[in-house]
């Protein structure tokens, strides 16, 4: 005898199917960049609980250095670092300095390991010297991102994220109630079997955490596959500075970074300066990255202003709020999917959120065995 079943009811299964198989064989990779994206939504702060010497202890006088003689310091410290520096600037008073060193020549090779150095602001004093990925929080960082694979890895895990999210929707999918059991539907059902409680926690925490769950899988997947950006430039166009190479001068002296950076925060007096990169080589020009009020991303804003090195002429100014539609989508990517758009609660709700596809996927993986049980005791022996 054959059982017609109904149309409605062969999509159902062939969802619940898809929804499954791939919770089985991407669940671990969820897991994987969850634990890792809610340690690094504080990674600076537990380096700091890591490395206690990166805290300031001690402000002598409670007078911070000059930028140019903080960059000096490096300089002494790594006399055949030639090219540029970027120095991240920090707004506690109690942290380091940050410099980084982006192509030194023991990891040229790798799409992105620079060389990072901590200098006390208050005495210029290098108090660390690693290369990035040599340390926990950074490998963490390369094991979210690239599972320590550099470029292709990043390729791969936005694939990956592609599935997981066609996972989320489909769960979405199967949970979607009738009007009649709505209520019921975002509800946790008491006195009843193991096996229906480990439903309704795999349920609710999918359904209250999707929206959250989207975003940051959503923004992961477009920060990490390369076609993103030409396919957005192709739809809006994106600011690409003109020229900023500075012009040399005979007998021509670089100007100190304080002055430098006097000129770029005339342009935006209201900006906190996060980050001074100093020119690359001789013709190279001096980049100050400030960050404006409403700026999404605490540490990575997107207003700079470009100076020649010689001197001080404005190459190039690029001002967040005259952005173009395409502009403002790619610098919004990032602090969503950390959280920083949204400050310390932002942080912490990405922090919560990392460890919820741990629920899913064990709750998931018991469903599935259950189910399995379940037919092979109906199975006529």
């Amino acid at each position: 005898m054959t059982v017609n079943i109904k149309p409605k009811a062969k999509t159902r299964k062939l969802w619940l199917n898809i929804h499954l198989y791939l919770g089985l064989i991407f669940g671990l990779f969820f897991v994987m960049t969850g634990i890792t994206g809610s340690i690094l939504a504080f990674y600076v702060e537990i380096d700091e609980l890591q490395h206690p010497e990166l805290v300031i202890a001690d402000k002598p006088n409670q007078q911070k250095q000059s930028y140019e003689t903080v960059f000096q310091a490096l300089k002494i410290s790594e006399p055949a670092r030639d090219k540029a520096w970027r120095l991240e600037l920090p707004d506690d008073p109690n942290r380091m300095i940050t410099a980084r060193y982006y192509k030194p020549v023991e990891t040229e090779h790798l799409a992105f390991e620079p060389l990072m150095l901590w200098v006390n602001p208050y005495t210029s004093e290098v108090v660390s010297n690693r290369f990035w990925g040599d340390f926990a929080m950074t490998w963490i960082y390369d094991l979210h991102f690239t599972l320590l694979m550099d470029v292709n890895g990043r390729i791969a895990l936005s694939i990956i994220g592609m599935f997981i999210f066609i996972s989320l929707c489909t769960g979405l999918y199967l949970w979607w109630p009738s009007k009649h059991v709505l209520k019921t539907a975002f509800t946790f059902k008491r006195h009843t079997s193991s096996q229906r409680n480990n439903y309704d926690i795999h349920k609710l925490t999918g359904i209250y955490s999707l929206p959250i769950l989207v975003v940051i899988v959503a923004t992961g997947i477009l920060l990490g596959f390369p076609p993103v950006k030409p396919a957005v430039k192709a739809i809006s166009p994106l600011y690409s500075p003109a020229s900023t190479q500075s012009t040399l001068i005979a007998n021509g002296q670089r100007l100190s970074l304080d002055y430098i950076v006097d000129i770029a925060q005339q342009q935006f007096p209201t900006a906190n300066v996060k980050w001074i990169e100093t020119p690359d080589g001789i013709m190279g020009s001096y980049r100050i990255n400030l960050r404006q009020q409403g700026e999404p991303s605490q540490r990575f804003p997107k207003t700079n202003v470009w100076l020649d090195q010689y001197s001080g002429k404005i190459l190039a100014v690029r001002d967040v709020y005259k952005d173009s539609a395409g502009d403002t989508f790619l610098r919004w990517l990032h602090p969503l999917h950390s959280g920083q758009a949204f400050g310390l609660t932002g942080r912490i709700i990405v922090c919560i959120s990392g460890l919820l596809p741990i629920i899913l996927f064990v709750t998931g993986f018991i469903r599935w065995r259950q189910k399995q049980r379940n037919k092979l005791t109906q199975k006529p022996q």
